[in-house]
């Protein structure tokens, strides 16, 4: 099969380096299947500006506490938010900049 490939052994060799498999693979296609999702989108964009509360996120993108709780039970299995107590109410935030990154990307492709 090497015979038919028409390109050069560095970037034949960098394409295999970068070729992701296993337990990567798996995680960077339940980020992006994460961001497939409409609401979660508005929830990661609503959270990139400040942390808030279920009851804040439920407020301001006008959707149900039990939906926006769901969402973000999804959205912190896979490591884009986390969460912080504060008394009796949590605050979610975005967990890494890199989710802030993709999110800024994302829109500039608009």
């Amino acid at each position: 099969m090497e015979d038919k490939i028409l390109l050069d052994a560095y970037t034949r060799s960098l394409v295999r380096k970068y070729d992701l498999h296993g337990d990567n693979l798996r995680l960077l296609a339940d980020f992006f299947a994460a961001l497939s999702d409409s609401t979660r989108i508005r929830i990661i964009s609503a959270l990139s500006i400040s942390e808030m509360c279920v009851s804040d996120l439920s407020t301001l993108l006008e959707l149900n506490q039990t939906t926006v709780s769901h969402q973000l039970r999804t959205l912190r299995a896979i490591g884009v938010v986390d969460c912080r107590r504060q008394g009796k109410v949590v605050f979610y935030y975005i967990k890494s900049k890199v989710v802030l990154d993709v999110m800024t990307s994302a829109s500039d492709f608009l």
